[in-house]
């Protein structure tokens, strides 16, 4: 497969803008995909947020494997993370989210009670890559539409500040990925769950090596989806696929890209069942 990289020319912009406004923050809340929690973190934010509060929310982790998402929990919590699961969308878990907050910036509250600052929101701010589910979570969370929700990866592009209750002002921020992907394999993963621009990519030839990864993990996703068995090269499973959903060309020949969409619209809706795609 050919390397995948993606980094528009606002991604440079919004972090510097992110650059100058950590120093505004307590505290930096940063959402990664429960099905690819190590792929889906920037890594430029640890550097980003040295020195501030951290907490991970592993969000869409409906769509996830439970025992690898709680195999993540643990190892984040490790990391010295606060660490919570949600899939933002339902809008469960939110309570949570502030008292985790003021869990998290105790000390800070407390030194500023100390200095007789009393009731000062704590200022967060929300960070994450392009379709982790930023946007939804903020609605959500202020329980009201308040910023630009899309479903293509760059949607946010602004600044904004959201007032959640008495206790907490967020900080949204656009999604920004970083400009080199090392390990391409974390490309391919993004690119799976759509968080890099699906015009840049041959869908066929990442459908193809998809099939690979279920054909090892979860194999009964293509039995139970598409009733088709794993023991066939994965060319010729995504061809099958087109087959039996009916995607095809002239002549009855299997159309691999339309295969190969549908394929990735089954696995971001869940509707392949619950699919982590790496383990810590």
């Amino acid at each position: 497969m050919t390397d995948i990289q993606w980094y528009p020319g606002h991604m440079t912009k919004a972090k510097r803008m992110m650059q100058e406004d950590i120093k505004l923050i307590d505290i930096v809340v940063e959402l990664v995909d429960a099905r690819t929690p190590l792929s889906s973190k920037n890594p430029d934010i640890d550097q980003l947020a040295q020195n501030k509060y951290r907490l991970i929310i592993l969000n869409k982790n409906d769509l996830a494997d439970p025992s690898v998402t709680s195999k993540w929990e643990a190892y984040y919590k490790e990391k010295g993370f606060f660490v919570a699961c949600m899939d933002a969308r339902k809008n469960t878990g939110m309570k949570a989210i502030t008292d985790m907050i003021q869990e998290a910036c105790k000390e800070k509250i407390e030194r500023d009670r100390k200095r007789g600052i009393i009731n000062r929101p704590i200022r967060a701010m929300i960070v994450g890559i392009p379709n982790v589910g930023k946007s939804t979570f903020i609605n959500s969370y202020a329980k009201k539409a308040c910023t630009k929700v899309g479903n293509k990866p760059g949607v946010t592009k602004g600044k904004q500040w959201i007032r959640i209750g008495k206790n907490v002002e967020l900080l949204d921020t656009p999604g920004i990925l970083w400009p080199k992907f090392e390990d391409q394999n974390v490309g391919l993963r993004l690119a799976y769950i759509g968080s890099i621009n699906d015009n840049i990519i041959i869908k066929s030839e990442m459908a193809i090596s998809f099939i690979e990864f279920l054909k090892n993990n979860y194999c009964n996703a293509l039995k139970d989806r598409y009733n088709i068995e794993c023991d066939k090269e994965c060319h010729e499973i995504l061809a099958d696929i087109a087959i039996v959903r009916k995607c095809l060309l002239k002549g009855n020949e299997p159309d691999l890209d339309k295969a190969a969409n549908l394929l990735f619209d089954d696995y971001r809706s869940g509707k392949l069942g619950r699919i982590s795609l790496e383990t810590p």
